[in-house]
């Protein structure tokens, strides 16, 4: 944490949004729990154990939780020992998971323990917090989500300011319809698997500090 968080505004999950989460994860846990064992054997088949990556990721008011995923990467390490780039140890199998957004499947369990909403910022690292800028920070306001705003502007195809401005946009503009409307954005996206990765990158680039604000209006 930083000087930016000491002051940190606490925000409360709104009944609404709690209780349409669990409306919709609680019978979809249990209609997708058969893809969700057969992903994880796959996983274990062709990934080895340990079958979920788990990060600590910050959440509501900074709150740190334990994220979950399907592991989609393999533990290739060079002469020294040193874990391979992402692009060299993301296989194809990998590939598949992440375009199709199975390997996010596990995050359902972090809806239903309320550290997370389906729609909502994602979840990002823990470092990132100490290089965002106030106004940047304030994307912590609501929960963390399994898909947002952002994710159908773009996803991962846009700038990381972009996506922070989508962000806040979300925060200060949420309601249920809104999160209705991105959850049906969200499954085109996923059926036509767009901008599953930064261009010309495997993943996503890391995040090193804010840049000079750009004056579109998000959302708009």
């Amino acid at each position: 944490m930083n000087s930016m968080t000491e002051s940190f505004p606490i925000s409360r999950v709104p009944f609404s949004k709690r209780a349409f989460d669990l409306l919709l994860t609680i019978p979809g846990s249990v209609l997708l729990l058969p893809v969700m064992l057969a992903v994880a054997l796959l996983v274990r088949l062709k990934l080895g154990s340990p079958v979920l990556f788990a990060q600590k990721r910050p959440g509501l008011n900074c709150r740190i939780f334990t994220l979950y995923k399907f592991r989609t990467m393999n533990d290739a390490c060079d002469e020294q020992g040193n874990l391979l780039p992402d692009a060299q140890r993301l296989t194809k199998f990998g590939r598949f998971l992440r375009s199709a957004s199975l390997d996010e499947l596990p995050e359902l369990f972090n809806v239903l323990a309320g550290q997370m909403s389906l729609v909502g910022p994602r979840p990002l690292l823990i470092s990132y917090l100490k290089r965002y800028s106030p106004e940047q920070l304030r994307r912590q306001n609501v929960l963390p989500g399994l898909t947002g705003w952002a994710q159908v502007h773009g996803r991962n195809a846009i700038s990381w300011e972009e996506k922070f401005k989508l962000d806040v946009w979300y925060v200060d503009h949420w309601s249920v319809w809104l999160d209705i409307r991105i959850l049906f954005m969200t499954i085109n996206k996923v059926f036509r698997r767009e901008a599953i990765s930064a261009p010309g990158q495997a993943t996503v680039g890391e995040f090193l500090g804010s840049q000079p604000e750009n004056k579109t209006r998000p959302g708009s």
